[in-house]
């Protein structure tokens, strides 16, 4: 033991002696180690994710081999914050709480997903344009084809000032009813006519009212069919699911994972995800951006991840390899048997 001492002992003034020659060169090697490790576990711990910049330093610190930030560049982890967003390494601003960061993922896959994100919902807002101005237009033609009725007034003339005057006030009824209070023999025809008359045009009202909610109702169903419509086009910015089988494509894992294919085992907070690989078990904690869709072979399950049917389990029935797109019958839920065609690679995967 005393010789061991001995010889770590001069192994250490030796570290001393060529540090105090040239401790630039020790300061920047350590900074640049330091900066490294901290990068790479900002990256895999919190991924994208504003995050407080003392978690992240705390977590550094808790691993024995951590390069200690007395032996960088930097005195304080304020410092280094501010370093990182001069660089623009991350997303940096400051609270009444203290410092938060955010890493900046430059990876050109990365960048190619999230470009591809925005070009769906700019196509998703189309969507929704173009079904606003349908619904406009249908509007517009039941305004023009609908005739406004006008009130027809006329003149109460009494013949004879004896007669007494009386009104129908039942519902349809348009205008009033003079009677004349002579004998029954002269009513009784009379009345019977009015009678028949007043019902004619009940009916005549009951019918026009009948086809114009029968028009009110065929509106109502196109209506009703866009939001269908418009509902199963539905899109989100987070796709995962448990149990389904993905592929890692990102390589900063090394050569080891890369094209690989795992099962998702946990979700969490909808963009990150803990696969265990299927060839050797390992299990690692990935962003969605890392990962992408597997399709099978046509006849096995998929599970549905965007889109109005997210969610549902299905068939896969066969695959369009010049749309990158696939046809499916729903196999779960009350859309069990229905047959849905056109939906792109990325919305389903493979069910494990």
């Amino acid at each position: 033991n005393g010789f061991k001492c001995h010889c770590m002992s001069e192994s250490h003034q030796r570290q001393l002696l060529l540090a105090s020659e040239n401790p630039q060169q020790f300061m920047d090697y350590f900074s640049e180690e330091f900066r490294n490790d901290f990068l790479e576990l900002l990256r895999r711990r919190f991924g994208t994710k504003r995050v407080h910049n003392n978690i992240v330093y705390n977590e550094y610190i808790s691993h024995r081999e951590h390069i200690h930030m007395n032996a960088t560049q930097w005195e304080t982890l304020t410092d280094f914050t501010k370093w990182l967003g001069r660089e623009g390494l991350c997303k940096v601003d400051e609270t009444p709480k203290g410092w938060y960061i955010q890493y900046i993922d430059r990876d050109p896959e990365t960048i190619r997903r999230q470009q591809e994100q925005e070009r769906k919902k700019k196509q998703d807002l189309d969507d929704e344009e173009k079904t606003a101005k349908f619904i406009e237009q249908q509007v517009r033609r039941g305004l023009e084809g609908k005739e406004l009725e006008k009130p027809v007034y006329t003149e109460l003339n009494r013949e004879n000032e004896e007669e007494k005057v009386t009104f129908n006030l039942n519902k349809g009824a348009s205008t009033s009813i003079a009677a004349s209070s002579k004998t029954s023999s002269v009513l009784g025809p009379n009345a019977l006519k009015m009678v028949e008359g007043a019902v004619k045009r009940k009916e005549s009202t009951h019918s026009s009212g009948q086809s114009k909610e029968k028009k009110k109702k065929s509106a109502l169903d196109e209506i009703m069919e866009l939001e269908e419509e418009k509902k199963r086009t539905s899109r989100r910015d987070y796709w995962l699911q448990p149990e389904i089988v993905v592929k890692i494509v990102t390589k900063k894992l090394g050569e080891k994972y890369h094209k690989k294919k795992a099962v998702v085992k946990e979700v969490i907070d909808k963009y990150t995800a803990v696969v265990k690989m299927i060839d050797s078990g390992d299990k690692l904690k990935l962003d969605q951006t890392h990962l992408e869709t597997v399709i099978p072979a046509p006849g096995k399950k998929v599970m549905v991840l965007n889109g109005g049917y997210r969610g549902n389990e299905g068939i896969l029935e066969s695959i369009n390899e010049k749309r990158f797109s696939a046809t499916i019958i729903i196999d779960s839920g009350p859309l069990k048997g229905r047959r849905v065609e056109d939906i792109q690679y990325e919305d389903i995967s493979k069910l494990a």
